[in-house]
């Protein structure tokens, strides 16, 4: 786009932008008032459009086109009477005017006939040859003027390309941390929620990029380096951009995959640059985000000096380089802590590990409340009990439980957020969507219907369950035909041998409940299965809960370069053939028996299995309390 510059009257024209060498095609000036573009592509369509008339000037067509052997006839009969013989027709004119106009005009497509010739002269009739090829500017415009101007656009599109591309590799060095403020990030502490000991912890780094003399005066120095590691979405992000906030320091931010491209060098030039221009901005933060990508272990890398190993060196080199007075702190997240180098976690480099949990039971209400405060609330809503019903969410989980719910309001015509609409979120985020339209065979529902049932019956009649919250023959998420939701009261930590037993009767009870029922069994218990040997193998191979492998850990794992154990679990285990035979014959027999412990239980309480699963299926979803009732259970 181009205006005319209000402050200057000399016909001179500005770019938006005022870069007056920015090259994107010409301007010329015209004489006229207003503002006008003019570009090549008009010169172009203009030359076009002449080539055009110009052709069809110099070959006007005939009113008519005939056959051979018509035009013919026409000349033997005298209605032609004058022949003009081009390459592609012949042209045949009545009443002897030599196609200078009054007569008709006929167009007849040449056929090889040698007695033509003699057929016009017998009949008298005057004849010669035409060149049908383009005048004198037409053949100039397409033999010169448009081959020219196609390889000007051409040659024109090439440099610019190459312009850019040499552009492009001249700052390729140059790294892509944005300052994301320059005073303020936005985000305070106040705005981060359930991550009090990890708040505690950076606390110290705000406090010292406001007040550096305070610990430089004693001799002490803030570590160079702040590790955070966590859960994807528990908040590592947000806490740094907390401590910029809070600090009011210019904030650098960059994805440990921004540094490494296919050119190399490339990485390790960007890092030398980052750290100049932290230098420079001092004091700031720099974050570098999933730092995993450029810093994974070099233990087992088998020769090679790869881009990813080169930047890892630098980025060792710079922090090793810079003093820590400075006030340029470096901030990174990870949420795979395992497969970092070591050097990076040496005390003098990341020697501040902040773990950055899934939230607690009051951590999830504290942020539900932060990210409720935009949104319209009932008075009746209790965040107290959808943090409970949410254990193992994480701040990411929770605040798109509130804009879920939020957006079921609004499907739902309210204006105003309600208890139920979080109740179905949560079902939604854990369960998946419900799916209304999918159609089931009552046969097929009756399984489904006694397969939940059997699930329930067996958590509510055995030590170490989780309570039933809700059951649902009502489809949802991929190919899940129902489910029994269980929410514990209390977060866990840990589970003690009898829960992970009671957790595997309950994944058995649904193909007990068939197999009693209707004396065979579905694959609606596939999952459940896979699960089942899941925790079988678990309990012999890493917790030492079997009888024959008790207070054993018969643990996977893959071997480094230099002997060391390295991530993640591999094919190498620390046992032999025979003791791994031994280990699933343990796991069928757990498996084994506590499937008849389950078949034992549901038979004795057929009746209420019954009684459960008629419910069920008349109204297809039951909540706690109803089941309870049905159940005869507190």
């Amino acid at each position: 786009m181009t205006t005319r510059n209000p402050k200057k009257d000399d016909g001179n024209w500005e770019r938006e932008g005022g870069n007056k060498n920015e090259d994107s095609g010409p301007l010329f000036r015209m004489p006229n008032k207003g503002q006008f573009k003019f570009s090549l592509w008009y010169l172009f369509m203009a030359l076009f459009v002449l080539l055009i008339i110009q052709n069809a000037m110099t070959n006007m067509p005939p009113d008519s086109l005939i056959g051979f052997s018509d035009f013919k006839k026409r000349i033997q009969s005298g209605e032609i009477r004058h022949v003009q013989i081009g390459e592609n027709y012949y042209h045949g004119y009545t009443e002897d005017n030599n196609g200078q106009g009054g007569g008709k005009i006929y167009r007849t497509v040449p056929v090889e006939d040698v007695s033509f010739i003699a057929l016009l002269d017998g009949r008298g009739v005057s004849y010669h040859r035409i060149s049908e090829k383009p005048g004198f500017l037409a053949s100039l415009l397409l033999q010169w003027a448009f081959p020219m101007l196609m390889l000007f656009v051409i040659w024109r599109f090439v440099f610019r390309r190459m312009g850019n591309i040499g552009q492009n590799v001249m700052t390729l060095g140059k790294n892509k941390a944005a300052i994301v403020a320059e005073g303020d990030t936005g985000v305070h502490f106040a705005d981060v929620a359930g991550e009090d000991e990890a708040k505690e912890e950076l606390m110290e780094v705000v406090d010292f990029l406001k007040n550096p003399q305070k610990y430089t005066a004693i001799g002490g120095k803030i570590p160079k380096g702040v590790l955070l590691v966590g859960a994807p979405g528990t908040g590592k992000t947000l806490l740094a951009k907390a401590v910029a906030g809070e600090a009011g320091v210019p904030f650098f931010r960059i994805s440990g995959s921004e540094f490494v491209e296919m050119f190399v060098g490339v990485g390790a030039a960007r890092v030398r640059d980052l750290f100049k221009q932290a230098r420079e901005k001092a004091p700031c933060i720099i974050f570098i985000d999933e730092l995993d990508a450029i810093g994974k272990s070099r233990m087992n890398a088998l020769g090679g000096n790869d881009e990813r190993e080169q930047t890892l060196n630098q980025l060792l080199v710079e922090m090793d380089g810079f003093d820590s007075r400075t006030g340029v702190i470096i901030l990174a997240a990870t949420n795979r802590p395992e497969v970092l180098d070591t050097a990076l976690l040496r005390a003098g480099r990341f020697d501040r590990q902040v773990l950055v949990d899934r939230p607690d039971l009051a951590g999830r209400e504290a942020i539900l409340r932060i990210h409720a405060k935009g949104v319209t609330m009932h008075s009746g809503v209790d965040l107290h009990e959808v943090a409970r019903d949410t254990p193992g969410f994480v701040g990411a989980d929770l605040a798109n439980l509130v804009n879920e719910a939020a957006i079921l309001a609004v499907r739902r015509g309210r204006q105003e957020v309600e208890q139920r609409d979080f109740s179905e979120a949560i079902e939604k985020l854990i369960a998946g969507l419900q799916k209304k339209n999918r159609l089931i065979s009552p046969q097929q529902k009756r399984i489904v219907a006694y397969h939940e049932t059997g699930h329930a019956l067996v958590a509510a009649f055995t030590e170490g369950c989780d309570p039933v919250r809700k059951i649902t023959i009502v489809p949802r998420g991929l190919g899940a035909l129902g489910y029994t939701l269980q929410i514990p009261t209390d977060d866990k930590y840990l589970m003690t041998e009898e829960e992970l037993y009671a957790k595997i009767d309950t994944l058995l009870g649904g193909r007990a409940a068939e197999e009693i029922v209707f004396g065979q069994i579905s694959t609606g218990a596939a999952n459940d299965l896979v699960r089942v040997s899941d925790i079988a193998r678990r309990m012999i191979s890493e917790y030492g809960m079997s009888k024959r492998f008790r207070n054993m850990a018969l643990s996977s794992r893959q071997p480094g370069i230099m002997g060391a154990a390295a991530e993640p679990p591999g094919a190498y285990r620390d046992y032999s053939e025979q003791t791994q035979s031994l280990i699933d014959q343990e796991i069928s027999s757990i498996v084994e028996e506590r499937y008849k412990r389950v078949c034992a239980l549901l038979r004795e309480k057929k009746d209420t299995l019954e009684a459960v699963a008629h419910r069920l299926l008349e109204i297809e979803t039951l909540e706690e309390n109803e089941f309870k009732a049905l159940a005869g259970v507190q």
